[in-house]
């Protein structure tokens, strides 16, 4: 496999940093434990550490890459082309939900997603959150931890609670630098999402749901009567039974959703 890229040098901008060590790698296969049948869609695959290890267990699996010079080498990886479809794409702009159907099923997403694009890229999966059955992605430590922060926490903010408000969390383990070439400044971390079968609350709109976390957060300090005084007054949460003297940081997904549906809901 190395002698599959060779040459090829990790690229600043698109945020490359290549997973090589063995264990850590066995260590992520057998948390994502694939199998015939299953729907696998790897995002940024890059020069395919993981994609040799799932291909074998799989019947047939998708790989997003945005780079084309890493192309050719995936292709390597299986003389057998009925096995991979590469598309060779912006993930950020590409549409998951097309990959999902009757016969193939839910998607089981993994990648060691590029830490400069991995929030928004979260977002934009939220959006096929219905053609997902879950997901494992090597993250930047800090951010697997405020995705899994609770209500309380000083890492509980608006990643907190959107990512929550779709899945149940949970952090698996903390992979080092050294795991890597190029080896990034920070620790990472792998963590597995699952799409709740029953959201805890459903939002009536989830742009407004997002607008009221961006408010509640944007100043962290204030108390909500003043940062979410543009979008909901305080008589209305005293009605709503939410304590306008307290921040952001107290409330539950539910507080929110409360808040944004009664918005919607014209009050």
């Amino acid at each position: 496999m190395n002698n599959t890229f060779q040459g090829h040098q990790a690229r600043k901008r698109f945020g490359q940093n290549f997973l090589h060590d063995g264990a850590v790698i066995q260590q992520i296969i057998d948390a994502i434990y694939p199998q015939p049948g299953q729907n696998m869609v790897e995002i940024g695959p890059g020069r395919g550490a993981l994609t040799a290890e799932i291909l074998p267990a799989v019947d047939h699996m998708h790989l997003i890459e945005l780079d084309r010079d890493l192309i050719p080498g995936l292709k390597m990886l299986n003389l057998n082309q009925d096995k991979m479809t590469i598309h060779q794409a912006d993930a950020l702009k590409f549409d998951f939900t097309r990959l999902s159907n009757p016969e193939s099923g839910r998607l089981r997403v993994v990648g060691n997603l590029p830490y400069n694009i991995s929030t928004p890229l979260l977002f934009h999966l939220f959006d096929s959150i219905d053609s997902i059955e879950d997901m494992h992605f090597m993250l930047q430590k800090e951010v697997v931890q405020r995705m899994s922060a609770v209500p309380g926490n000083k890492r509980w903010g608006r990643l907190s609670v959107m990512v929550q408000y779709h899945c149940q969390v949970e952090m698996l383990f903390i992979v080092g630098s050294g795991a890597f070439k190029p080896a990034p400044k920070v620790e990472s971390a792998i963590v597995r999402l699952i799409p709740h079968a029953k959201k805890p609350a459903i939002a009536i709109n989830h742009e407004t749901l997002d607008k009221v976390v961006i408010s509640a957060f944007g100043q962290r300090r204030k108390t909500l009567r003043n940062s979410l005084s543009k979008v909901i007054s305080e008589a209305d949460l005293v009605s709503l039974e939410i304590d306008a003297s307290l921040r952001a940081e107290r409330l539950s997904v539910e507080d929110f959703v409360t808040i944004a549906n009664f918005i919607d809901g014209g009050g």
